[in-house]
């Protein structure tokens, strides 16, 4: 089994994500951590997960730079989340997005995003809150029937909150699976049922929360699935 996780340059080996991952079954060996500028023609993985991380290029979904959206382009995360994740759709490889990785998804199939909510979206919830890791900061509804739901076990959960974009026009290939109570979308999965969960919080923050150890889990469990049945056939 063989797991990409894609990160910021700047973010150290021991991470959040990493411990979640291991956390919910899998081995650090079977983790491939992955950079901008690491090489990516010929890696075979059996489950992605595109972590959190700077702006998407406005130009990738077909809109111009907000002059005062406080938009920081992450060039390098996208010149490597993007072909690492088209890949996996083509493979129909399981997927998690988490925050940026929500977004890079959404685009990557032809969705869009607000580029700064606190412009193009006011609310009285502040998306974009201090970086508290483990707190929650609001609630979010999840869709009834939805993978996420499942794996949740609830109507609804409560999460952190560090983002200043959303998802604006949701890609046609998936279904929003989870709403702030401002109607910010907080999730999506796919729609044909292959397993991909993408969400706007970072369940890797939430250590003491089950519902986020669930869905590493649930994620984990599909992948070493994946990957056993990959085994076979070669």
């Amino acid at each position: 089994m063989r797991i990409a996780l894609t990160l910021d340059e700047d973010l150290p080996e021991d991470n959040d994500y990493v411990r979640a991952l291991i956390e919910a079954g899998a081995r650090r060996d079977e983790i491939v951590v992955m950079r901008p500028g690491d090489p990516i023609p010929g890696q075979q993985f059996d489950g992605v997960v595109i972590a959190g991380g700077g702006d998407v290029d406005p130009t990738l979904y077909g809109r111009e730079l907000l002059p005062e959206g406080e938009v920081k382009i992450d060039a390098g995360r996208d010149s490597i989340d993007f072909p690492v994740f088209e890949e996996a759709w083509r493979e129909g490889v399981p997927a998690l997005g988490i925050c940026r990785g929500l977004q890079v998804m959404n685009v990557a199939r032809g969705g869009t995003l607000i580029q700064h909510l606190p412009l193009e979206s006011p609310s009285h919830i502040e998306h974009h809150q201090p970086k508290k890791p483990n707190r929650r900061d609001h609630p979010v509804a999840l869709r009834a029937g939805t993978r996420l739901s499942a794996i949740a076990g609830s109507p609804e959960i409560a999460v952190n909150s560090r983002h200043h974009q959303a998802v604006d026009r949701p890609a046609k290939d998936f279904v929003v699976t989870a709403t702030a109570p401002d109607g910010v979308i907080e999730a999506l999965e796919a729609r044909d049922g292959r397993w991909l969960v993408a969400v706007q919080w970072h369940p890797e923050n939430l250590n003491d929360d089950a519902a986020s150890k669930r869905l590493f889990r649930d994620f984990v469990d599909e992948v070493r699935t994946r990957g056993s049945k990959v085994e076979v056939r070669g």
